[in-house]
């Protein structure tokens, strides 16, 4: 069994500045957890702790139910992949897959094994004689991989992995990773800055903000049912449009969202009860843009006409980008690529009331 856990860690550095304020996380064996956040947020501090490449200022972490707190990273059982591929340059793929296991006196039979097995299911046999400086990006990651495959360690550790590889060559990449954890199953901790990669990869998704973690949960989780401006803000490409407003009793019992004193939208009677305490008070409307689309489905519960002025249109081929301002603050639409918007003329757009979030103007916190 290979469980990680992590028991209220901290991690101070020198002036009292602390980069990982006392978290607790808990993975599975077998679970694929991603640790996402912007730069700072102490998510490759938090991996490398679990790697024993950082000491702990306190807390306790452990790996397969032992605390590892004072183990060494080489006897840890973990396999670390880095966004630097740190090969050899003058060994050959084979023997820089083969170099740790040959260190750890493996027999030539079973180094051969392994090697060739990992080889198999990343798809580089045909680059075992080649040395990296004859490899692409992508293949030395594959390479890096393998190295790290080989071990058969409790727990994987992936820092920032595809950060040095281009757009096309990430997409690829990531459906290589994913494909390799349904085949080997290993207890995974990967980092990444990219919601994206996040979402597309993780059983589990640990978002980080200023040393705290904000959220945990499945990608599905926290797209639809974030619990704080940020992680709403965070997860999700564009990202959710937020707009001050206050919410406002509406004809027969029911509420509306005020924005500025342009806009007005009903709020679903379903969630009438829930929104009932805030009204009258500063919030925050949150609605993300594949949830404003061109005029359809209005009479619909919670499907609202609004109509707004076009400031640019940005067609990106299976979909357009229609940017507003509504009360000085921008607002993104996801339309259909047929669209005739166009700048400085009204659109007629539906709001997918049944998707949108409150949140308290002064904390964050979804409501």
């Amino acid at each position: 069994m290979a469980e990680v856990s992590v028991r209220k860690v901290v991690k101070e550095y020198d002036g009292g500045v602390q980069a990982v304020k006392g978290i607790d996380l808990e993975i599975a064996d077998h679970e694929f957890v991603v640790l996402v956040g912007p730069s700072g947020c102490g998510k490759s501090t938090t991996l490398r702790m679990i790697a024993g490449l950082e000491e702990i200022t306190g807390g306790e972490i452990w790996i397969g139910g032992d605390v590892v707190n004072d183990v060494p990273p080489r006897d840890r059982d973990i396999a670390m992949v880095f966004q630097n591929y740190a090969l050899y340059p003058h060994m050959s793929v084979f023997d820089n897959m083969a170099f740790g296991l040959k260190l750890r006196k493996f027999p030539k039979d079973e180094i051969k094994r392994r090697v060739d097995e990992a080889a198999r299911i990343l798809d580089i046999g045909m680059l075992l004689e080649r040395k990296p400086r004859a490899l692409s990006g992508g293949q030395r990651q594959r390479v890096a991989m393998g190295r790290a495959i080989v071990r058969n360690p409790k727990v994987f550790l992936f820092d920032e992995p595809l950060s040095n590889l281009d757009a096309k060559l990430r997409v690829q990449m990531r459906t290589e990773i994913k494909k390799v954890h349904q085949t080997v199953k290993t207890t995974t901790v990967y980092v990444t800055h990219d919601q994206i990669e996040a979402m597309t990869l993780a059983d589990r998704v640990v978002v980080m903000n200023h040393g705290i973690i904000e959220q945990v949960g499945t990608p599905q989780e926290l797209y639809h049912n974030p619990t704080s401006r940020f992680v709403a803000g965070f997860i999700g490409s564009p990202a959710m449009n937020f707009l001050p407003c206050r919410i406002e009793e509406a004809g027969g019992g029911g509420l509306l969202v005020r924005v500025g004193s342009a806009l007005s939208i009903p709020i679903p009677a379903a969630r009438t009860a829930r929104y009932a305490p805030f009204k009258n008070k500063e919030m925050v409307f949150g609605i993300r843009p594949e949830h404003l689309v061109e005029r359809r489905e209005v009479g619909k519960a919670g499907f609202e006409p609004v109509e707004l002025l076009v400031d640019v249109v940005e067609p990106m081929g299976m979909e357009t980008m229609v940017h507003f301002f509504v009360d000085g603050a921008p607002v993104c639409a996801r339309i259909d690529p047929a669209t005739h918007a166009a700048p400085e003329e009204m659109l007629a757009l539906t709001a997918d009331m049944n998707q949108m979030h409150i949140m308290e103007k002064d904390s964050g916190k979804v409501v």
